[in-house]
């Protein structure tokens, strides 16, 4: 089963964040989204894979929360964090949050082939912030910012933009890792 964490504090921000991610997963795999409080130890422990919302420019509930993420770091099957969700994993390994705000579409360099994706690519950027990271490889950057990474020793990805507005096929590659 795969595991979709729910980062966004307002319902609303269902439709925006979580709704496209379920879209492309109702396709062809068996998940089950939660909310971040909401998450158990035999939830996690039953997924094969997760993955990490992103949400709003103004929320940033849960940066306050990072207890709710502290799995993460003996967690070692496939993980994918989106925006806020690569706050959250950058966090969790010590990086540190930046301040870089990017919003719209915005071409970004894939430096090396990143779960199907290479050479120069216009994604949906929605953010007030970057990490800086040192456990992590780089493998895309904008003008401004790292946005995708993957953990050097760990099957962990983020990225900073959005997938699920613009580069859906990202998710779908990882689904299929």
């Amino acid at each position: 089963m795969m595991l979709l964490i729910n980062i966004c504090k307002k319902s609303l921000h269902y439709y925006e964040f979580i709704k496209p991610i379920e879209d492309i997963l109702k396709k062809n795999t068996k998940f089950k989204t939660v909310h971040y409080k909401q998450i158990t130890k035999k939830l996690i422990q039953n997924s094969e894979k997760i993955i990490i919302s992103g949400t709003s420019l103004k929320d940033n509930e849960f940066l306050e929360h990072l207890d709710y993420f502290k799995w993460i770091k003996s967690f070692n099957k496939p993980l994918f964090a989106i925006c806020g969700g690569m706050h959250i994993l950058g966090l969790v390994f010590n990086g540190k949050l930046k301040k870089q705000q990017e919003i719209g579409l915005t071409e970004i360099i894939f430096e090396k082939e990143f779960l199907g994706l290479n050479g120069i690519i216009q994604v949906y950027e929605l953010h007030n912030f970057y990490i800086e990271l040192k456990q992590f490889d780089l493998f895309a950057k904008s003008k401004n910012c790292p946005q995708a990474i993957k953990h050097k020793c760990k099957p962990f990805y983020g990225v900073l933009f959005h997938p699920e507005v613009r580069t859906k096929n990202l998710i779908q590659n990882f689904v299929e890792l």
